[in-house]
Parts: C-alpha cells; structure tokens; sequence
C-alpha cells in the first residue's frame, strides 16, 4: 500500500510505526534493512552524545548546549531521505544528526561548543550551512541557497529545519512567500516540539496545525508523526521528490516532543507538567524503531549491546581530539568573513594578532 493512500483527516499527523513498533495494516517500509538499522544508529549516537555533552557542560568543559533527545526520529528520518553529495541542510541548533549524516563530525561539533569557531566552518564537500542561533535568520538563507542551485541548473534541494517558536518570526513567513513565488526546491521542516523554550504551543498559533499555513503560500503542507521515523523519511522523500521535479517548497510539520530541556541553561522542572511528560517518554522515538527492529529480527540484544560500546567510544574519542585541538585565539572572528577585508577590518585584526 502506498502511504499516500492511508486514510486519515489532515489534522491528524500521518502515522506508519505505531508507538509499539507494528506498522499500520499493509505499509512496508521503503528503506532496506542495512539503511534502517544505520539510521537507529545515528539516531543512538546522538541520544548518547546528548547524555555526554549534559556531562562536559556541567564539569565547565562545555559551553550552552541544546539536545535533541526525544526528536531523533524527526531528524534523522528526514536527514535519511536525502542524498548529501547534492542536498543541503540548513540547521538551527539542534540538528546534530542532519548534520552528522551530511559528513559534519563530532569533533567539530565539540569545539563549535568549546567556543572554537573552527567548529563552526564546515569541510570542503560537506554540504551544510553553520549552526545558526539567532531564531529562523537561516529560513531565508535556505531559500536564496536553493533558488540559486536550481539557476546553476543543479539537481539539489535544500532542506532547512526550525521550530514553531521560530515560525513567530517574520523571517519564516517572508522566505516561505519568496519561496513559494519562486518555486524554490526548498523543504521547510518545522519542528514542533511542543515548546519554545517556555512558552507552550498554542501561545504560538491559534491553528489547528502550523502545516495549513503552506497553502496561503501556495504550496502542500503536510503533518507528521514526529516520533515515527517512517512517516517522517516518506513525508521528506516525497517532498524531496517534488523538488526535484520543479515543483517548489513543501512545508513539513514534524509533531514531536522535546524530552529535555530546551538547552543546558534551562529547567524544564519549573513549566513541564511531570505527568505530561511521563506520558511523552512513553512514546519515545527511539524505543520505537528499536521495538521494530528487535520484532523483525534485524537487531539483536548482543548486537545492540555491541553498537553502544562503539557509539559511547567514537564520542570519547572525539571529545578527545576536541580538547586536544589548538585552543581558539581572538584573530578567528575576523576569520572567514571577508573575501577581501577593507582596511579599518585589517588594521583590527592586525592589533588582535600583535597581542
């Protein structure tokens, strides 16, 4: 059965893994068995590169940090669904995964962290814009990044990734009306994660679903089960498709929860009912595949067992290589920001760099 044929009202997010790891009646997943198990994977490396960047921000060897614990599924499950020698990701701050599966590493991620702006500048062939704070000032970028691929006549897409306190800003709204006129091959996908920081959802918008939105664009929108990497991988596939073939942005409203706080600075303790977030954990995403993939014999206890002792190593060994890397000096913030520094900028560099 194809998933556009599932019935379902259009408030309802789409759904193909239930919460107990079973697939709705007749739906068999497109991604092969080798390409399921490396996106659980990915998505358990970041869980546990989460767990230990709470760590390293607590000793002080780490600066503000924002997990993506509880939001794996809608990460991955989009970042799966494109092919990064030619598609971009534009990241807000919390799309380690999308990033990772781009050829981003975590080493860089690290001293990006530490304060280092090495880690902030991607590799040559790494097909990723750099993290980006300032709430939704990368939507636009994404759209001029994807309009001009598609003047080169180049066969990309561009996937950019912000949350629904991001889509308050005006920022959202005029890239998705350009966007939309210019029929960019550009995926807005929303995270909706139940918060903005402190401020709950529906203080945000008075829609039923920030997925109606597209169509006063002229564009499709589509609602998804955040927690499903299935739903989430055919929403993104299919609207990868449709870039592809000229048909302009898609908008993506992946409906996840965040099971963390916002960032290291926060205490979600002093807003979160305990009793909602109880129920949340329950749906975890990564319990789920993991369900999944036990039942139908493609991942094992042992092997599971084997996977974490990997995982926990590679993220030890980058911590290692990111303290052992040369320590950040002030010149770097004149570093890559001119092509050709005009004066009054040299003459600053060259006093920060005689000290």
């Amino acid at each position: 059965m194809s998933v556009a044929t599932v019935e379902r009202d259009e408030l309802e997010p789409l759904t193909l893994l239930r919460p107990d790891g079973t697939v709705v009646d007749g739906y068999e997943p497109s991604l092969p068995a080798h390409e399921l198990v490396g996106a659980f994977r990915l998505m358990l490396l970041t869980r546990t590169f989460d767990e230990r960047a709470f760590s390293l921000q607590r000793q002080g060897r780490l600066g503000t940090f924002s997990p993506v614990t509880g939001q794996e599924a809608s990460v991955v499950g989009s970042a799966w669904a494109l092919d990064p020698a030619r598609d971009w990701v534009v990241p807000q701050y919390r799309e380690l995964p999308a990033m990772l599966r781009q050829g981003h590493t975590l080493e860089k991620c690290l001293l990006y962290h530490m304060g280092n702006p090495v880690g902030n500048r991607m590799d040559e062939g790494v097909n990723v814009l750099p993290v980006q704070i300032s709430l939704a000032a990368q939507v636009p970028h994404a759209v001029g990044l994807a309009w001009g691929l598609r003047h080169q006549g180049r066969d990309s897409c561009v996937i950019t990734y912000f949350g629904d306190g991001a889509s308050s800003e005006g920022d959202v709204h005029e890239a998705m009306n350009l966007a939309g006129v210019r029929r960019a091959p550009v995926i807005f996908f929303l995270q909706n994660n139940g918060w903005a920081i402190s401020t709950p959802v529906h203080k945000q918008t008075a829609a039923p679903s920030f997925a109606l939105r597209a169509a006063g664009y002229g564009f499709p929108g589509e609602l998804v089960d955040g927690n499903d990497l299935f739903a989430v991988h055919e929403a993104t596939r299919r609207a990868v498709e449709r870039a592809r073939a000229g048909k302009g942005p898609t908008l993506i409203e992946s409906r996840t929860y965040r099971l963390g706080p916002h960032n290291t600075a926060d205490d979600p303790t002093r807003y979160v009912d305990p009793d909602e977030l109880r129920a949340r954990e329950r749906l975890d995403p990564l319990v789920r595949i993991e369900s999944y993939l036990r039942a139908t014999g493609l991942l094992s206890e042992e092997a599971q067992q084997r996977m974490q002792a990997e995982l926990t190593e590679e993220v030890d060994r980058a911590v290692r290589q990111a303290e052992a890397f040369r320590a950040a000096h002030p010149g770097q913030i004149f570093e890559h920001v001119y092509g050709r520094p005009p004066g009054r900028v040299r003459t600053q560099w060259r006093s920060v760099s005689d000290r």
